[in-house]
């Protein structure tokens, strides 16, 4: 799944390009996650202004309404002057004065939905619970350690909950905790403050570095130029489950939690 990396980098491949494009048409293919909610043709006429990011949703704000697009499980954009001929996996499109943007999504989990602005439905539904941003000043260590001491649950699992931080996903959940030295399976009321605060800059630390490096591409994923992501090579434990860990040697593990993969080094990471 696109993860917060990986959505940021998306949006800043096409925000510039399609910044104060007008919209000549729609194409909706088979269904996605959740309805478009108004008709396509309703969005003719109307100018892209910007595009900005809330957690793993891109916020197209026109001159009139917004449309919030999620990639889901398997999604990913497009955007250029001309695109090939249309595919069965293609299922949105919108044609403008600079260009195509399409989303291709396999497994169809993704969404493309129109909202009259932010504060109004259903974009309130999709972004009203959504926790603080964890690359900008909101993400306070303080804060952070004190949302922790609340959850009962495993610190994986709060980490992927999003609604105390948000795109810290599987691929980044486990890069951080091994980065902060802490087991996955610890639960997050129990971590001390200076492992809270330790895991606080890890995410930071992993986040960026994943910005730096295109995000991850482990199936599809591509920029809407194309380019896919290299995270993946310089992953420390996500994916290499049976091999030796990059800083101790032991064998990386991996566990289920909540329907997830879980990697982790025995040794680094205390519980």
């Amino acid at each position: 799944m696109p993860e917060l990396p990986e959505v940021e980098v998306t949006r800043r491949s096409f925000s510039d390009r399609i910044a104060g494009a007008s919209v000549l048409g729609v194409h909706v293919g088979k269904p996605l996650r959740w309805p478009l909610g108004c008709e396509p043709s309703a969005l003719e006429g109307r100018t892209v202004h910007t595009v900005t990011r809330r957690g793993k949703y891109l916020i197209l704000q026109m001159d009139v309404g917004i449309l919030l697009l999620h990639l889901g499980m398997s999604g990913s954009l497009q955007f250029a002057p001309t695109l090939s001929e249309r595919g069965p996996h293609d299922h949105f499109e919108l044609h403008t004065s600079k260009g195509v943007l399409r989303l291709h999504d396999p497994r169809r989990f993704g969404a493309v939905v129109f909202a009259t602005a932010l504060d109004a439905p259903p974009a309130t539904k999709l972004l009203g619970r959504l926790g603080v941003e964890p690359l900008e000043a909101g993400f306070e260590p303080l804060r952070f350690h004190q949302a922790l001491r609340q959850r009962r649950t495993s610190i994986k699992q709060a980490l992927l909950a999003g609604d105390m931080v948000v795109g810290v996903g599987n691929i980044y959940a486990s890069e951080a905790l091994f980065a902060a030295r802490i087991r996955p399976s610890v639960r997050a009321d129990r971590l001390s403050k200076p492992r809270a605060l330790r895991l606080h800059g890890a995410i930071v630390t992993v986040l960026q570095r994943a910005l730096a490096l295109g995000g991850s591409t482990l199936r599809d994923f591509s920029s809407a130029e194309g380019q896919t992501g290299y995270f993946q090579l310089d992953a420390m434990v996500y994916g290499r489950a049976g091999l030796p860990c990059r800083v101790c040697g032991s064998f990386v593990k991996v566990m289920r939690q909540g329907q997830r993969s879980t990697f982790f080094c025995p040794t680094c990471q205390k519980p």
